[in-house]
């Protein structure tokens, strides 16, 4: 999709730099250094076989944004990198569900339901989840951070640096992205592990709006940075990374 390319952009580095983008890239998100991996609404009610938004669904897969998500939740976990899933749902009820936009509204008539406790508000495959990860749920908004756990979360883990990856391009992607640097984060997003509707509103996003407040960056460097050997200690232990 050619989301890689906008480091010269915002926080980011010119991927034309060479080794200097990498290394500063490796510096964001060194696995010893307060990084922590989020996924957005990965859950199988939004990119499943059976979504209630089956475009989005068929988009999050056919671009290999889910795949995507999937590898980078994989190597987080062989990096010990902590990884927060930010799951959106609903009680069958409705009961604290936002109504004051024509999305939740509309969300709300769609055949597939986000109920808390169904199959459409577990993560997807093929992100595997472990013991170790968080998963966040919320009843309300549009953001994973504004009013959820995830924030005080994340500080009680040290992080400094947060990965966003996921759905969707459109809303709660830019959401996360912008709550996360309002509240002081340095932000990174692979540009190949997000999806929106339609196809070719993801890379005009990144480009024009996300790339002015985070590094943009792909998977592939992302997990060469987590795979790349110790090169030197660092004072008090720390290491850097190739």
């Amino acid at each position: 999709m050619g989301q890689g390319h906008e480091h010269g952009r915002g926080q980011g580095s010119g991927q034309g730099q060479g080794r200097s983008a990498k290394e500063r890239l490796g510096e964001l998100i060194r696995a010893d250094g307060g990084v922590v991996l989020l996924t957005v609404e990965c859950q199988q009610g939004v990119v499943g076989p059976d979504s209630a938004l089956p475009e989005l669904a068929a988009v999050a897969r056919a671009s290999g944004a889910l795949r995507n998500v999937a590898r980078l939740v994989a190597a987080a976990h062989e990096a010990d990198v902590q990884v927060v899933h930010a799951v959106a749902e609903r009680r069958p009820d409705g009961r604290g569900a936002n109504s004051n936009a024509r999305l939740f509204r509309a969300a709300s008539r769609l055949p597939v339901q986000q109920h808390s406790g169904s199959t459409a508000v577990r993560i997807a495959e093929p992100i595997q989840v472990t013991e170790e990860d968080l998963v966040v749920r919320r009843l309300h908004g549009l953001s994973p951070l504004a009013g959820t756990d995830v924030d005080p979360l994340l500080r009680n883990l040290g992080c400094r640096t947060l990965i966003v990856t996921g759905v969707s391009a459109n809303v709660a992607v830019p959401n996360a992205v912008f709550d996360a640097v309002n509240l002081g984060y340095t932000v990174v997003v692979p540009g190949d592990a997000i999806a929106g509707v339609p196809a070719d509103y993801t890379p005009a996003m990144i480009r024009h709006t996300l790339a002015l407040v985070a590094t943009i960056t792909t998977t592939d460097e992302v997990l060469g940075c987590w795979k790349a050997p110790r090169s030197s200690a660092r004072p008090g232990g720390a290491v850097t990374r190739d």
